[in-house]
C-alpha cells in the first residue's frame, strides 16, 4: 500500500539512482524523505529528531560517493532512516504495510550497504579506523566515511578512535555532525564547550581538538545546505589522509515541535504528527516518579544525594529531579563509564550517588563495574531500567543484565515487585554504607503489593503463597507472570503450588530452599532475562546433588531482533499454559 506512488524516491533502488538527479530534484527527495519519515514515526514511533537533521548529509554523501564501494559508517545508527531510503529499503517507509520490515538501526543481514550493527555511541571513529588499515594491507583504494553526532562524541571510544586516526596516513573522513544535542538532553561537558567555540568562530578557533590530534579540519556552517554539503564532499572524495568534517545541522530540520523540543522528539513513540501528542495512553503513574519523588524526600530530610545520569534523562522523569535540585544533578553526557567510576568516588567521599542506567547501556561499563564498584566495595546505589526480554532491535536488549551484575562479588542485585517494594529497597539502599545495591526497575505493568522487608542486608524470601509439589520463584516483573502460573496450575492440575518472591538475584535464602525439599518436588524460576548465568542457574546449582527437578524460564542465549514479544513469549515457553504443559511432563516423569 504505498501512499506516495508519485513521490520520485519511487524511483531510488540504489544510491546510483540519485546520480543524474538534478539539484531541484534532490531538494524534492529531500522533502519526501522528511515527510516519509514523520509518517512512519508517526505510526510506529522511531527517531525523529536526529533523522530530520542528516537528510541533506546523507543525500550528498549517496550523490558523491559510491556505496557500497566506498563505505560509510552510521553513529548512532538511529539517524540513518535517510541512508535506507536509497540503498533498497525505500518500500520500508513508503508502505505502512513494510514499516516493520526496517530495523531503526543499521543491519548488515538488511543490506550491504550496512556493514555493522550498530546501536549504542561511539564506535564508528574506531570501525573506521580498523577499516581504512585493512583495505591498506590490502592495498585497495575506497573511501571510509564516519559520520558520528548527536552526542556520540561525548564517549571515550570516540577518542580513542580520534587518538588512532591521526596515525594514518591514507584516506578516512569523519563527519561530526554537530546538532547541539546529546541524545535526549544538550550537550555536557567540555567538549561541546570546543564545538560551539569552533561553530562561534566558523572553524577558526585555535582550540580545536582534532588539529591538536594532528588531524585536518574544515568547517561546514549549513549541513542541511544540499549544496554545500555535495561541495564538500566532492572535495574530500579520495583524499590521502584523514580529516574531520565538522558540519553544523539541526536536529529536526523540517518539522517545528522537533526544533521546538528536540528532547521530547530524539525518539518518540506512535504520536499525532498535527498535535504532537503521543497516540499511546500514558500511565497515571510510574516506578520512576515513585523514585524520584522518594530522592527529593530524602534530601528534604537532610540525606546528602546526587543523582547522576548518562545522557538520558527522559527515561527516569531526572528533568524533574534537575529543577528541583540542579547542583545535585551531574549528566555526564554519553559516557556510562564516567557516570559509574564518579559515583565510587563520590561514595567514598561521603555523598549518596544513585546512578540511573539502562542495562543495555550499563555493559558498555562492565570493567567499572568490576575494578572500580566491585573492587572497592563502594555503597554505590543504581537504577537499572530496560532489564527485560525485549521486542526491541538486536542492539538494544536488556537480557543481560542480571547475569553480568550478579556474576560480580560485593554487588547486591535487588528485583523488586511492586512499587512499594521498589522505594523499600531504595531507601534501604541509600540508608546502608556497606555494599553497592543496583535496583532493576520493572518495565511490564506497575504493580502495587505491600513490602514485607525493610533491612535487605539479609536474605530472605518472601513465601507469598504456601503449597507443596511445585515452588514457583517469580524475579521481578515476573511477579504476576509467577501468579499466573499458580492460578494456572491449580485448575489444570489441581496442584497448589508455592509462590515465591526471591527480591534479589545475587544471593540465596540457604534455609528457605531446604526446607522446599520436604514437600516439593520441582523448583520453577522465572525470570525476565538471560538464562545463561541468570538466577535460575543459580538455584539449579543448588540443587543439582539433590532429587529436586529444576525448571528454569526465561530467554536463551541469543540476540532477538525486533520480535514481537508475544511471539517470543510463545518461542521461550513464557505464558502460563506453556509453561504449565512443561511442568506436567516433569509430573508425570515423577
Amino acid at each position: 500500500m504505498n501512499l506516495h506512488p508519485d513521490y520520485l524516491l519511487n524511483e531510488v533502488e540504489e544510491p546510483a539512482d540519485i546520480k543524474g538527479m538534478s539539484l531541484d530534484q534532490l531538494h524534492e527527495l529531500a522533502d519526501e524523505m522528511r515527510q516519509l519519515i514523520l509518517e512512519r514515526d508517526e505510526k510506529i514511533g522511531g527517531h525523529v529528531g536526529p533523522n530530520l537533521g542528516i537528510v541533506e548529509t546523507t543525500l550528498a554523501y549517496h550523490y558523491v560517493f559510491d556505496s557500497p564501494h566506498d563505505k560509510v559508517i552510521w553513529d548512532v545508527s538511529h539517524q540513518s532512516y535517510p541512508h535506507k531510503m536509497f540503498t533498497g529499503r525505500a518500500q520500508g517507509f513508503l508502505d505502512p504495510d513494510h514499516y516493520e520490515d526496517v530495523s531503526g538501526f543499521t543491519s548488515p543481514e538488511e543490506s550491504d550497504h550496512d556493514f555493522f550493527q550498530v546501536g549504542h555511541t561511539s564506535t564508528s571513529i574506531a570501525l573506521a579506523v580498523g577499516m581504512a588499515e585493512s583495505r591498506d594491507l590490502k592495498h585497495k583504494h575506497e573511501n571510509v566515511v564516519a559520520i558520528i553526532g548527536d552526542g556520540s562524541l561525548s564517549g571515550g571510544l570516540a577518542f580513542e578512535g580520534l587518538n588512532n586516526a591521526s596515525k594514518l596516513h591514507s584516506n578516512l573522513i569523519i563527519v561530526v555532525n554537530d546538532n547541539n544535542m546529546s541524545i535526549d538532553d544538550h550537550n555536557q561537558g567540555g567538549l561541546y564547550q570546543g564545538l560551539k567555540e569552533l561553530r562561534e568562530t566558523a572553524g577558526q578557533s585555535a582550540n580545536n581538538i582534532f588539529k591538536f590530534m594532528g588531524l585536518d579540519y574544515r568547517y561546514v556552517p549549513d549541513g542541511n545546505d544540499l549544496s554545500a554539503m555535495i561541495k564538500v564532499f566532492e572535495d574530500v572524495k579520495d583524499i590521502d589522509h584523514p580529516i574531520v568534517l565538522h558540519v553544523h545541522t539541526l536536529k529536526g530540520a523540517g518539522y517545528q515541535p522537533a526544533i521546538d523540543n528536540e528532547m521530547a522528539y530524539h525518539w518518540r513513540g506512535p504520536f499525532n504528527g498535527q498535535t504532537g501528542e503521543s497516540t499511546t495512553p500514558q500511565p497515571k503513574e510510574s516506578y520512576s516518579e515513585a523514585v524520584i519523588d522518594e530522592l527529593l524526600s530524602e534530601i528534604k530530610d537532610g540525606t546528602n544525594i546526587a543523582a547522576i545520569n548518562a545522557g538520558i534523562p527522559g527515561m527516569f522523569d531526572l528533568k524533574r529531579f534537575e529543577k528541583a535540585y540542579p547542583e545535585r544533578y551531574f549528566d555526564v553526557g554519553i559516557a556510562e563509564q564516567m557516570s559509574v567510576t564518579s559515583a565510587v568516588a563520590m561514595a567514598q567521599n561521603g555523598v549518596r550517588p544513585v546512578v540511573f542506567e539502562s542495562s543495555t547501556f550499563l555493559q558498555r561499563a562492565y570493567d567499572q563495574l568490576i575494578h572500580d564498584v566491585a573492587l572497592n566495595d563502594a555503597p554505590v546505589v543504581m537504577i537499572v531500567r530496560g532489564g527485560t526480554i525485549s521486542s526491541e532491535s538486536a542492539t538494544h536488549q536488556g537480557t543481560f543484565d542480571i547475569s553480568y551484575i550478579s556474576s560480580l562479588p560485593n554487588i547486591e542485585y535487588l528485583a523488586p515487585t511492586s512499587v512499594e517494594e521498589m522505594i523499600s529497597m531504595l531507601k534501604w539502599a541509600i540508608s546502608q554504607t556497606d555494599t553497592p545495591v543496583v535496583i532493576r526497575q520493572p518495565e511490564r505493568k506497575l504493580l502495587h503489593r505491600p513490602a514485607t522487608q525493610t533491612d535487605y542486608s539479609i536474605i530472605d524470601y518472601e513465601i507469598a503463597h504456601q503449597g507443596s509439589e511445585v515452588a514457583i520463584f517469580a524475579v521481578g516483573d515476573f511477579w504476576q507472570l509467577g501468579e499466573d502460573v499458580r492460578q494456572e496450575l491449580q485448575k489444570k492440575l489441581n496442584i497448589d503450588a508455592t509462590l515465591i518472591n526471591p527480591k534479589t538475584v545475587t544471593n540465596i535464602d540457604q534455609q528457605d530452599l531446604h526446607h522446599l525439599q520436604e514437600d516439593h518436588d520441582i523448583v520453577v524460576t522465572l525470570e525476565d532475562g538471560n538464562l545463561s548465568g541468570g538466577f535460575g542457574e543459580t538455584i539449579d546449582r543448588y540443587y543439582s546433588a539433590s532429587e529436586m527437578k529444576v525448571l528454569n524460564f526465561g530467554a536463551p542465549r541469543e540476540f532477538s531482533d525486533n520480535v514481537p514479544y508475544d511471539v517470543l513469549a510463545e518461542w521461550y515457553h513464557l505464558t502460563p499454559e506453556l509453561i504449565v504443559d512443561d511442568i506436567e511432563k516433569v509430573v508425570h516423569q515423577i
